[in-house]
């Protein structure tokens, strides 16, 4: 079982940035690593995962403004936030699974984060 500690989020406004990291305790070259968030009163959804090809799957909220990435030698999960809006308020968490990531689904994600909190003030 991997452990992943969350970091980076904070309170910006409107049109703000922040990068979130997610430091893994094992490997994550082989899986597929993923951010999802959960707004209060909402469930939780998927915002971005990454392969071990690179290849990356995008909610449509943040297509454009968030990029995921991945940092194998130091086994760090990225996630740029660009021109944040006030609905990407949310807990953000990473998460590991051990198969191919096909889309956002939540399902096989064995190891999760704590979380890191990040807040859109218009």
């Amino acid at each position: 079982q991997v452990q992943l500690v969350e970091s980076g989020g904070g309170s910006v406004q409107a049109g703000g940035s922040l990068r979130l990291s997610c430091v893994a305790s094992g490997y994550i070259n082989t899986y597929c690593m993923g951010w999802f968030r959960q707004a209060p009163g909402k469930e939780r959804e998927g915002v971005a995962v990454i392969n071990r090809a690179a290849s990356t799957i995008y909610a449509d909220s943040v297509k454009g403004r968030f990029t995921i990435s991945v940092d194998n030698a130091k086994k760090i999960v990225y996630l740029q936030m660009n021109s944040l809006k006030p609905e990407d308020t949310g807990m953000y968490y990473c998460a590991r699974k051990n198969f191919w990531c096909s889309t956002l689904g939540q399902t096989y994600f064995g190891s999760w984060g704590q979380g890191t909190q990040v807040t859109v003030s218009s």
